[in-house]
């Protein structure tokens, strides 16, 4: 399990333009000497707290990405000349990554002229400024997130992302081309990547390298999306449940685990179920049994506690009973 730091301080202006200009039809037109330019590190550490690297022209958090929308524009049209050539110079001088044009609006002179002159990545763009802010505020968050590799397989099952992990010759591999011959879909095996891209919202993604590919023992690498069809691969999913086998000699393994169990994945607690591997053992039919249950818990409904309940509540009617026989002896 490995986990990678904050990436966003090795962004460049050239990467933002480049991952970015064919859904924001971006046209660079000034600093173009500033491809390099990146994120100052104080930026990046404001914010991992307020997550927002864009915005509208802001002299409060000059070191973000800068959008000129036409408010924006008319605002800086109705101002003097030299206070107009000021603020601009405030704003560059606090060295932005770049600097985004948009509504189709044409770049001030001045503004041109300071983005040349600093060597400040000046773009434009037709596309509406607030659909610019949220386009990239994704895009920032997404390279951002936490991030980190874990070893398993990472399935869809029943809809649910489900990790499978255990000790190498588990059988994971097997497992996972059982559950896809099931009609389930594999997302990545090996390797995920996963990325914590909201409060409890994690993403797994399967290495470019592994993309569709499985490797079973004594078959060797298999190209899942051939041999099964399109529908038996997914690109991405959210992490839900994580499903660890065990083997059965095992001294940790509960057999009725009374409280929930979870594993912490960049700061998230994951739902976790224990399967102890055993020769003739179905373990994708345990696995589906795990994932259906878990569905139901995150629907209210807990079967444990439900028994648990009538199990009260028939030692409370016993109880009664042995009362009431005692008072008419």
């Amino acid at each position: 399990m490995t986990t990678q730091p904050l990436l966003l301080e090795g962004v460049t202006a050239q990467q933002i333009f480049d991952d970015n200009v064919s859904e924001l039809k971006l046209s660079w037109i000034g600093g173009l000497e500033g491809a390099d330019r990146r994120f100052p590190p104080e930026a990046v550490k404001a914010a991992a707290a307020s997550s927002d690297l864009v915005g509208h022209l802001n002299l409060i958090h000059p070191s973000r990405i800068q959008i000129f929308g036409e408010q924006e524009i008319n605002y800086h049209a109705q101002l003097e000349t030299q206070q107009r050539e000021e603020q601009i110079f405030d704003l560059i001088s606090k060295m932005p990554p770049c600097v985004i044009v948009a509504d189709g609006k044409a770049a001030d002179a001045a503004l041109q002229l300071f983005c040349q002159r600093s060597s400040t990545p000046l773009f434009t763009t037709a596309i509406s400024a607030a659909e610019v802010i949220d386009h990239l505020r994704t895009y920032l968050t997404k390279i951002g997130a936490p991030q980190i590799t874990m070893h398993g397989v990472f399935m869809d099952i029943l809809g649910l992302g489900v990790l499978i992990m255990g000790e190498s010759g588990l059988g994971k591999s097997e497992l996972g081309l059982e559950l896809i011959s099931r009609g389930h879909g594999l997302v990545a095996d090996d390797a995920v990547d996963f990325a914590r891209l909201g409060p409890d919202y994690i993403e797994g993604r399967c290495p470019v390298i592994l993309r569709n590919l499985l490797e079973v023992r004594g078959l060797g690498l298999l190209d899942i999306r051939t041999i099964f069809g399109e529908t038996a691969v997914r690109r991405k999913l959210k992490l839900r449940l994580i499903v660890q086998l065990v083997r059965r000699n095992d001294g940790e393994f509960e057999r009725l685990p009374l409280e929930a169990q979870h594993i912490d994945v960049l700061g998230v607690g994951i739902r976790t179920v224990k399967i102890q591997v055993a020769a003739g053992r179905n373990l994708a039919v345990l696995v589906e049994a795990a994932v259906r249950n878990t569905i139901l818990q995150l629907r209210g409904i807990d079967t444990l506690k439900e028994f648990m309940e009538r199990q009260r509540l028939q030692m409370n009617a016993e109880a009664e009973f042995s009362k009431s026989q005692g008072r008419l002896i």
